[in-house]
This record gives C-alpha cells, sequence and structure tokens, in this order.
C-alpha cells in the first residue's frame, strides 16, 4: 500500500503559512523587547519622580526665616494664612521694609479687618500697606506683585510665605521681576526637618501636592501653554491654599 500523498494544493498553502508563522514569531522577541524598554523606562521614571520628591520636602523642611535679614525697599506677602501675615507685619514694622504689599486677600477683607487681625498699627496700615484683592493663585500673585514693584520701582524685596510654598512662590515671581533681588522669608508653622515629614501623612499630602505643582510650575516654563496645577482634585485655588495651611498649622 502506498503513503499518503499530499496534494499540490495543500503543500502551496503548508508552504504559505511557513513564512507567516515565522514572520510571527519574528515580531514576538521585538514586541517583548519594546514592552521590557518600556517598563524600564518607566520604572527610572518613576523612581527620579521619587527621588526629587524626596529631595524637594527634605529642602522644604529645612527652610527658616534667616536670623540676619538686610533691609530691602520693599514686602510682599502672599495671603493663605494667619502666621504669614503677622509675619510680613512685623518686619514691616521693625524697618525691613518701607511699604508692603499684603497680594490675594479675600475680597470680603479690608484694610481694618485685616490690621485687626495681625495687631497692627493703624498708621502703620495707613501709610505703608497696600492690599491685592485680585490674585487667585500664585501666578495672580507673581503677575500683582511684577505690577506693583514696577510701579515703585524696586530693587530689592522680601518675599514672605509659608516653608512649603517658597520654591513656588520665588520661581513664579523670579520669572516676572527679571533683576529684582528677592530675599526669601518662609515662614515655618510646623518643624517638619530631621525627616518628620515622613511620619505626618497630612504633611506629606501638602508636601507631595506641592512637589506636582512645581514641577507644573518648572514645565510651564518650557511650555507656556500648560495649566498652572493650582486646582486639584476639583478645590478652587482659593480653598487649595486655605487646606494646606489648615494642615500644616495643626
Amino acid at each position: 500500500m502506498k503513503g499518503y500523498q499530499p496534494s499540490s494544493d495543500a503543500g502551496a498553502i503548508l508552504a504559505a503559512a511557513a513564512p507567516r508563522e515565522s514572520a510571527t514569531q519574528g515580531r514576538r522577541p521585538r514586541v517583548l523587547r519594546m514592552l521590557r524598554l518600556t517598563s524600564w523606562g518607566g520604572a527610572a521614571l518613576l523612581a527620579l519622580f521619587l527621588v526629587g520628591f524626596v529631595g524637594f520636602a527634605t529642602h522644604v523642611s529645612r527652610l527658616a526665616a534667616p536670623r540676619t535679614l538686610p533691609i530691602a525697599d520693599a514686602i510682599i506677602v502672599l495671603t493663605g494664612g494667619q502666621y504669614r501675615l503677622n509675619a510680613a507685619v512685623d518686619l514691616l514694622t521693625s524697618g525691613k521694609g518701607e511699604r508692603l504689599l499684603i497680594s490675594g486677600a479675600h475680597p470680603s477683607a479690608g484694610r481694618d479687618a485685616i490690621r485687626a487681625v495681625t495687631g497692627g498699627q493703624r498708621w502703620l496700615f495707613s501709610c505703608c500697606v497696600d492690599i491685592d484683592h485680585v490674585a487667585l493663585d500664585t501666578i495672580g500673585n507673581a503677575e500683582e506683585s511684577a505690577k506693583w514693584v514696577r510701579s515703585h520701582a524696586y530693587g530689592r524685596v522680601i518675599l514672605v510665605t509659608n516653608n512649603y510654598h517658597m520654591p513656588r512662590s520665588l520661581l513664579e515671581l523670579g520669572r516676572l521681576l527679571g533683576d529684582v533681588k528677592l530675599e526669601p522669608y518662609p515662614v515655618v508653622n510646623t518643624r517638619l526637618d530631621h525627616g518628620a515629614w515622613m511620619g505626618k501623612p497630612e504633611a506629606l499630602r501638602v508636601l507631595f501636592t506641592e512637589y506636582n505643582k512645581y514641577l507644573l510650575a518648572l514645565a510651564r516654563g518650557v511650555l507656556p501653554g500648560l495649566p498652572d496645577g493650582t486646582t486639584m482634585a476639583g478645590a478652587k485655588p482659593a480653598e487649595t491654599d486655605r487646606s494646606a495651611f489648615a494642615i500644616l498649622t495643626d
């Protein structure tokens, strides 16, 4: 009995299928390599992001009000907490600047109300304090502050805000103020140095949020169309800032 002999049509089909199977097998290693490279790249970016966050949090936690502060032309305080205002008014009272701008005050917060909260002297608020009710976020603070500085031709300004907010504030104001010398005066509500921020979940959340905002601010320097990042998780800018202040003053 003769053995089975495949027909010529079957042989043609098998011959045509062989290259396709070989091509498929050849593509699989390439796909796997691409997946591995993508995974490694993602892991590297995540590691870089986390290392950057640790560096940012460590830097912020070490910020403190300077023991000696040179006399400046003026003082700018970015609203977001009473301690910021108190520190700025104290600096003005001690003669560290000839004029104070309170940037980002709530529209309902008048001069007398702010003076009463800070305990400032009436004559000082009448002569030497300007209040900005326009700014809604840090970018707005920078824009309104830059207008104020230019209108008075100031060359050296003390900037008062919370320590966690200082890096982004310096970045935004520095972009607009050019050669104006900014003297940072970070306000510390809760000590977070020596890694204390790692054991405080709420402080950790605020620092992580601020770190992301800072990265967005850096990216906006390259891509100006990016959002400012002040509105997160559906919160309005002012609400976000107030919540951060409350957390770090507990």
